[in-house]
């Protein structure tokens, strides 16, 4: 299979300085849905051999021109091959219609990943671990829990995009008004279909009102400023395809996240309006390489780009001990 073509930008146009410490490229790579999908590799300068590996994404609605390209370079710096990547459908990915997201074809895309770096020349196909952060943590989890090559994961500030669709946040939402909400969203259907197009959601406002709740506050400190925005990133910008909500509230996707055998670190900020996803899937992951990691402190963004705050000497401690 060919990869389709992708306008890709080649100047460095990321929320975070370039390191002159690893070698930055533009590489494209295909799943199992035919669908082409775009990442920044990172390669330690200096370093010979075959490398341990890392696919990093998310969080939900961001592009890896933002948080998962600064964990990628991070740890790239720290001696590990990395990719960052967009998924499908969204940023330079490819993928139509635009906007959609998937529980089943986003978990793909982290095996996907898998593939193409299993056959590099310079990577240790034995040595592969993955990083999610945001949504892209539960993806991550439901990617090792099916994925047995992916030897080591580690979750950061983790949402379960499934619960907190089907039952709203905080776990709010009864029957009724899930039924309500489907009952909506298959209206949209109707109509986009009708008008031969898909709606988009909106992303974050331009203004949040003083008694928004803090988390909206939190979003906006990120995706709305000079600190995190991306003309790419659907947060910052328009938002998701409204209708894509449907198939998370339908499609669990940590059913057998007991199964994980390999190793699994979970990091959350302790005041993160998020963290009773981590705290409620830790006791369900089984054997002695699962670890749970609170930071004092922390609110959810706090682990997107905060290098002071993230603890990078415990995931690349993490990583050397399960990656080898």
């Amino acid at each position: 299979m060919q990869d389709e073509k992708l306008n890709l930008t080649q100047e460095w146009d990321k929320t975070f300085p370039q390191s002159d410490k690893v070698t930055h490229s533009k590489i494209t790579f295909h799943n199992r849905y035919g669908i082409t999908l775009a990442a920044d590799m990172y390669v330690p300068k200096n370093v010979t051999g075959k490398l341990p590996v890392l696919a990093v994404a998310g969080p939900f609605g961001a592009v890896k021109e933002q948080a998962s390209g600064l964990y990628a370079q991070t740890m790239a710096e720290r001696g590990f091959l990395t990719i960052a990547f967009d998924p499908s459908y969204t940023g330079e990915s490819g993928g139509t219609p635009r906007y959609v997201a998937s529980p089943d074809i986003n978990t793909e895309d982290f095996s996907a990943a898998v593939d193409f770096l299993s056959v590099q020349e310079n990577v240790d196909p034995d040595k592969i671990g993955i990083i999610g952060i945001c949504g892209w943590g539960g993806m991550a989890l439901n990617a090792a829990s099916m994925d047995t090559r992916i030897k080591a994961t580690v979750t950061s500030t983790m949402y379960d995009m499934s619960r907190v669709t089907a039952n709203g946040y905080f776990d709010a939402m009864d029957e009724d008004q899930r039924y309500q909400m489907k009952e909506q969203l298959n209206a949209q259907r109707t109509v986009d279909y009708k008008n031969g197009e898909y709606a988009l959601a909106g992303g974050l406002p331009d203004v949040v009102p003083d008694d928004a709740p803090f988390f909206l506050k939190d979003y906006f400190d990120y995706y709305k400023t000079s600190r995190g925005y991306h003309p790419r990133s659907l947060n910052s910008n328009g938002g998701w395809n409204i209708t894509s909500s449907l198939s998370f509230a339908n499609m669990p996707i940590h059913c057998y996240a007991s199964e994980i055998r390999n190793a699994v670190l979970i990091i959350h900020g302790e005041k993160a309006h998020s963290v009773y996803f981590s705290k409620d899937i830790f006791p369900k992951l089984k054997g002695d390489n699962k670890e749970l990691l609170l930071i004092p402190g922390a609110v959810h963004t706090d682990l997107y780009d905060r290098l002071d705050i993230i603890p990078f000497d415990k995931i690349e401690s993490f990583f050397r001990t399960y990656l080898k």
